[in-house]
């Protein structure tokens, strides 16, 4: 299906895309996130229920209500934090609300379907699952354009709900900013600030049964 060059493209956006915090002004043009929206559209669900909404973000007022939730969350959260790991969990820029030029805010409708949707019957957890493979299509989009993107998942989501006047059945899974940016790195944020380092893949692999080489 795909020739040499265009199967190492694929590659080379899986292990590039980065989860992006700083963000320039600049304006996307339309098409450009049409396209990643297109691109989310396309993701694989289980049923084809196609539970996913998006939600487009411009407003330096909203902006600004969805960075306060974010923010309130992340000192809420950094309790849990002792000592220099506490310090770099704030000083981590988890909004990036405020920089980028579009926020989306991807939510998940757990009754798109009916109640009666094939798979989503045996494990209820498959229509989330199924957002979330809409919003890993975004980013590697949105890495193939040039773009940097940031999973913003620090908020209450009733806050997210009143902020968005979002009804309260439906589930905002993601705050997705999406912006240009001078400073993408080589490596995830979190692994260049020692939170945390890759595990070995061949430590995950497991052969027949759980636990078993």
């Amino acid at each position: 299906m795909f020739s040499n060059e265009e199967r190492e493209s694929i590659y080379k956006v899986i292990y590039n895309r980065r989860d992006i915090r700083s963000f320039l002004s600049t304006p996307i043009p339309e098409n450009i996130i049409h396209r990643i929206l297109n691109a989310a559209h396309h993701a694989p669900s289980v049923g084809f229920m196609q539970p996913w909404n998006f939600i487009l973000i411009s407003t330096d007022e909203i902006k600004e209500k969805l960075a306060w939730a974010a923010e309130k969350e992340s000192r809420a959260l950094a309790v849990h934090y002792d000592g220099g790991k506490k310090m770099k969990f704030l000083d981590l820029k988890i909004e990036g609300l405020k920089e980028a030029p579009i926020t989306i805010c991807v939510t998940c409708d757990p009754t798109r379907g009916g109640s009666h949707v094939l798979g989503r019957n045996s494990i209820p957890e498959t229509d989330i699952l199924s957002t979330a493979c809409a919003i890993q299509n975004m980013w590697l989009a949105a890495c193939a354009e040039g773009l940097a993107m940031g999973w913003v998942s620090f908020y209450k989501k009733n806050d997210i709900r009143d902020i968005l006047e979002i009804p309260p059945h439906i589930d905002p899974i993601a705050l997705i900013s999406i912006g240009y940016t001078e400073n993408y790195p080589e490596k995830p944020i979190l692994e260049l600030a020692n939170w945390e380092k890759r595990r070995s893949l061949e430590h995950l692999i497991f052969e027949n049964k759980w636990g078993q080489n």
